[in-house]
């Protein structure tokens, strides 16, 4: 019998209805800035949908002209209601949302359980929303693949390197970390504090502290791998809940980048360090 891993945060988080889920994503994807960049990895933000919604689809919007050649994406994001050591897996088959079901890489996720920084909690990813909330941008996006999710906990970016390393695959691997920036400050001193942020990510200058972004670590896994695969980051949308649908008081902050292999645009043409988009 399948081991299946329910939605939690379906209701408040994103809507629970698959048909209003599936317009407010499609519309959110729509109204995204489109950039021209072919990406290996994602940093995405994972609150509340009408916070960050918008910020995380211009993300995912860059996956449309390669979505057909992904087949598996290796999903990291912090825990938030259970202390964890290392990153673990949720010991299910399949992850199911209100869009449907999407299975597990139960091959890859028995190849990194050998290794002594990976373990398996359910409890971890009963309630966790970092991972559940981008699914539904997944599902809709994508058409064929498989997730490799790992709630990351207390563990170095070397370990969280190590792990990326063991399942970076070729074109048909996309890697997604989740994760917000600066949380509650007033608008003004966010404003600043992410600019820095996300200048750091930029420049590949890790580690990333976790009163920067809560997902600080998987971040900073993630730039010592592309450090080692030559990507390039480039920031997509920097923003706070401020800007979207909340108070300036206290803000969270929200960030969108794309990490890319080779130096080109889908057009072939080379880039600079700034992200080309499309008017």
């Amino acid at each position: 019998m399948s081991a299946i891993r329910p939605p939690a945060v379906a209701g408040m988080f994103y809507p629970a209805e698959p048909r209003q889920l599936a317009h407010d994503v499609r519309q959110l994807l729509a109204e995204a800035r489109p950039f021209d960049l072919i990406p290996k990895a994602l940093i995405v933000p994972h609150a509340g949908y009408i916070y960050s919604g918008a910020i995380a689809a211009t993300a995912y919007a860059t996956l449309k002209p390669i979505a057909s050649r992904i087949r598996r994406v290796v999903l990291l994001g912090p825990t938030h209601r259970v202390a964890v050591h290392g990153l673990v897996l949720p010991g299910a088959d399949a992850f199911e949302t209100p869009l449907g079901q999407v299975m597990l890489d139960t091959a890859a996720a028995h190849a990194i359980a050998q290794l002594p920084q990976v373990g398996v909690s359910a409890q971890a990813h009963e309630l966790e929303h970092s991972l559940e909330v981008q699914m539904p941008f997944l599902q809709s996006v994508l058409t064929d693949f498989t997730l490799l999710p790992l709630a990351v906990g207390m563990a170095t970016p070397e370990e969280v390197a190590q792990v990326l390393e063991a399942v970076w695959g070729g074109d048909e691997t996309l890697i997604v970390i989740s994760s917000d920036l600066s949380h509650y400050l007033p608008y003004a001193r966010a404003q600043r504090v992410d600019n820095e942020t996300a200048q750091s990510i930029l420049k590949l200058q890790q580690p990333i502290k976790h009163d920067q972004a809560c997902g600080g670590t998987p971040i900073s896994g993630l730039m010592l791998a592309a450090q080692r695969h030559q990507l390039t980051p480039h920031l997509l949308d920097l923003r706070n809940s401020g800007d979207t649908a909340g108070s300036q008081d206290r803000v969270v902050g929200y960030a969108a980048f794309a990490f890319t292999q080779a130096a080109e645009f889908t057009d072939g043409t080379k880039f600079s360090a700034e992200a080309k988009h499309v008017d």
